[in-house]
């Protein structure tokens, strides 16, 4: 029986598109559903034309231990949920319910974590701070956000005339190179 994988994303997800077709010819593990908190997110049209069940819900459908995103997970049994560019903070039941969660975040933890930094507003801060490098971590999630046992960190340089956008693109480098892999190895027991 294969290892499945629920993802939560809010937006586009390149890097829940990304995922997909990394496992999707993979005997061992597959991507079961993504699910969303924007039912207009592109990442829902995107999932169902890669063949991955797409779900939306609201505050309530998660809040509650009894709603429609608890009994979805109960019915896939997922061996990891993946957080790929999702903005709300999962409730405690969930993480209490399933161990294995990890989130993947545009910068270098501890530095840039918490709430509201997400996405530009992170690359924003580390060039303002006038940082040197930036990159990835991939973390376990707890009730606390980015603050999870870091699993994995790659760099990347910034250079002095660094922009918004080239620094974006750099992270999402590091982003679809790295984060199928750190999976892949969390499902095989590997990391």
């Amino acid at each position: 029986m294969k290892k499945r994988i629920v993802v939560f994303a809010s937006g586009t997800g390149s890097n829940t598109v990304n995922i997909i077709n990394y496992f999707k010819n993979s005997p061992e593990i597959e991507v079961a559903a993504v699910l969303s908190n924007n039912s207009q997110a592109k990442v829902l049209q995107s999932a169902e034309k890669l063949g991955v069940l797409p779900y939306s819900f609201d505050r309530e459908m998660i809040e509650n231990s009894n709603g429609r995103v608890a009994q979805i997970l109960q019915e896939i049994q997922p061996d990891l949920i993946v957080l790929a560019g999702f903005l709300w903070k999962l409730p405690d039941y969930l993480i209490d319910a399933y161990s294995q969660i990890i989130n993947i975040h545009p910068a270098l933890l501890p530095k840039y974590g918490g709430k509201g930094m997400y996405g530009a507003h992170v690359h924003q801060a580390v060039l303002n701070n006038k940082e040197k490098e930036s990159g990835i971590s991939i973390h376990k999630v707890n009730s606390i956000y980015d603050d999870g046992t870091i699993l994995f960190q790659k760099s990347v340089a910034i250079d002095p005339n660094e922009t918004l956008e080239s620094l974006q693109k750099k992270i999402h480098v590091l982003e679809h190179q790295f984060f199928p892999i750190v999976i892949e190895k969390i499902l095989k027991g590997t990391l």
